[in-house]
C-alpha cells in the first residue's frame, strides 16, 4: 500500500493579506518557509496536511485550464476536530470573519459538521466524529 508523507492541497485566492487575516482569526497558522507575496502556506496539521493559498498570477503557473472564480464548487474541504464545541467555534469564526453559510449544518449523532466558504468561495466542512458511534449495518 501507497502511504504519503503529507499533503499540500493548492487553492487559488485573490487577496493574500484578507486571507492571512481570515485564517489567522479562525486560529490557524503559516508556514513561514513556503509563504512569499505570491502564497501562504496554511498549516492544517504540522507536518503533515496544509493549504498552499495561492494569488491568481502565481496559479496560472501551474495549470493550462481556467481557475475557478468562486462561484461554483470543485472541491469540497474537510476538517475534522477534537469535538462538537470546536466545530460550533471556528464556524462561528468564520461567519464573523467575512466566510458564509452554503449549507446548514448536520448532527448524525456519530458525526458533527457545519459548513462555511472562506472569502475566495473555497467550501469548507468542519466535522466531528466518535466511530465508536457509528451504526452497525
Amino acid at each position: 500500500m501507497t502511504s504519503i508523507k503529507s499533503i499540500f492541497v493548492n487553492l487559488p485566492v485573490n487577496d493574500l493579506e484578507r486571507s492571512r487575516s481570515f485564517w489567522s482569526n479562525l486560529g490557524f497558522g503559516f508556514n513561514k518557509q513556503f509563504s512569499d507575496e505570491k502564497a501562504l502556506c496554511l498549516v492544517l496539521s504540522e507536518d503533515r496536511i496544509y493549504a498552499m493559498l495561492i494569488t491568481h498570477p502565481f496559479f496560472k503557473t501551474f495549470t493550462n485550464r481556467p481557475i475557478a472564480d468562486g462561484t461554483s464548487t470543485q472541491v469540497l474541504l474537510a476538517i475534522e476536530v477534537e469535538s462538537k464545541d470546536r466545530v460550533d467555534e471556528i464556524v462561528q469564526l468564520a461567519l464573523e470573519n467575512g466566510g458564509t453559510r452554503y449549507r446548514e449544518g448536520e448532527d448524525h449523532g456519530w458525526m458533527y459538521y457545519d459548513s462555511f466558504a472562506d472569502p475566495d468561495g473555497h467550501q469548507w466542512e468542519i466535522m466531528w466524529s466518535d466511530m465508536s458511534q457509528l451504526p452497525t449495518p
